[in-house]
């Protein structure tokens, strides 16, 4: 009984929350706050139903599959990356300056040098969005493979395992929630990555031109209505992966047995 009204609370609270939300956004947009750049919350109504179901998907499509791609390459590698500075701790320096490097790096001051090594605007776009979910993933993938309890390694050392077996039959299982705590955070990052990268290369398609074009029409309820469904998608994605942490947790963590 606690626990439900634990959560009734929690959703209380958030409801409340949206609700000022949407009073305060109203009022700046009746009132004209920042010289009239703030749409109330029925002009991006209107401007989503005036775009209509078609702008959204030939434009949402491209953006979401890249980045889509930009998530899985870049993940890809950090975990590897990460993997690595288990197994040969001695590359853990150049790693983590590898990653804090990706990380502090402009993306607007990589897209240019980027835009010359590909051929393709897709693929720059795609590896725009793969560093700006590399540093995360990477570094949350490292301190997760770091947090078994030293009796549980002790045990595989025991029985002949090597770094190894600690590795596989420990530390993967153990760093789950990291992983995956850190996936969170980089599905978003992914999103806004690859719209960045539409920004500068300008595709034919994509969220980022879409509204580029929003802003040279001066349409304001228009770019806020693609800024908020760029949004959406992002929170889409991140709880996608928040649900299956929540299980996948448990099980790591022993709670579902």
């Amino acid at each position: 009984m606690s626990k439900l009204r634990l959560i009734g609370s929690r959703w209380g609270a958030g409801a409340i929350g949206i609700v000022c939300l949407l009073i305060l956004w109203t009022l700046a947009g009746v009132f004209h706050w920042f010289k009239g750049t703030i749409p109330t919350p029925a002009a991006v109504i209107r401007a989503v139903g005036k775009q209509g179901w078609d702008f959204y998907t030939s434009n949402f499509g491209p953006t979401i599959e890249l980045a889509s791609k930009g998530f899985l390459w870049g993940n890809l590698l950090a975990l590897i990356l990460a993997l690595l500075v288990i197994v040969i701790p001695q590359i853990e320096g150049l790693a983590t300056q590898l990653a804090i490097i990706s990380y502090c790096t402009p993306i607007i001051a990589v897209a240019p040098i980027v835009q010359v090594a590909f051929s393709t605007v897709q693929t720059m776009i795609v590896f725009l969005a793969a560093i700006s979910v590399f540093f995360t993933t990477m570094i949350g993938a490292v301190a997760g493979l770091r947090s078994p309890h030293r009796a549980a390694l002790d045990v595989v050392q025991v029985y002949g395992g090597g770094r190894l077996a600690q590795l596989f039959r420990v530390r993967i299982i153990s760093s789950l929630p990291n992983v995956l705590a850190a996936l969170k955070i980089a599905a978003p990052a992914a999103i806004l990555g690859a719209v960045l990268g539409e920004f500068l290369a300008m595709p034919d398609k994509g969220a980022g031109p879409a509204m580029i074009n929003a802003q040279q029409r001066g349409d304001i309820p228009a770019v806020w209505a693609i800024a908020l469904v760029c949004g959406v998608i992002a929170g889409i994605g991140y709880a996608v992966i928040a649900l299956i942490s929540r299980y996948v947790t448990r099980w790591s963590t022993g709670e579902a047995r």
